[in-house]
């Protein structure tokens, strides 16, 4: 379980609107591609948070709950979690007025026969580095 929270002076319309465009914040580092260009999220039950390029294709989640401005839930067994017999939802929970969001972000992973602990810091780290760099977007915009 990864809990990474911040306080973000934007909207939450705003900060929901831009979880949709992950081309924008997510690091190219922490795709197949090479290049976070590829990447789409559809943000509705069901969409794809998918990468494409050269005709090679990646799921990196499915949404499984979008509600308005409050909550983007999805099945994503990001990187070499995908390999492994894992369940893991990622949550992005909006909660604010005005022009301030609480942003909470959720990974849990479960299953796996394995000692998943193992694999916590180093899955903390890449979560935390999208979450403050998704912080950074919502503030230029």
């Amino acid at each position: 379980t990864i809990t990474v929270v911040r306080d973000l002076a934007a909207p939450p319309a705003r900060v929901y609107r831009l979880l949709g465009e992950p081309a924008r914040w997510w690091s190219p580092a922490h795709t197949w591609s090479g290049d976070a260009g590829n990447l789409k999220l559809e943000p509705r039950a069901g969409g794809c948070f998918c990468e494409r390029w050269n005709g090679n294709e990646v799921e990196h989640g499915r949404v499984i709950n979008a509600t308005q401005d409050t909550l983007l839930r999805l099945q994503a067994p990001l990187g070499p979690l995908q390999a492994l017999p894992v369940s893991a939802l990622l949550s992005f929970n909006l909660a604010g007025t005005g022009d301030r969001t609480k942003l909470t972000v959720n990974f849990l992973v479960a299953g796996g026969g394995m000692d998943l602990s193992q694999l916590a810091v180093p899955v903390e780290g890449v979560i935390t580095e999208q979450v403050d760099r998704l912080v950074r977007l919502v503030a230029s915009n």
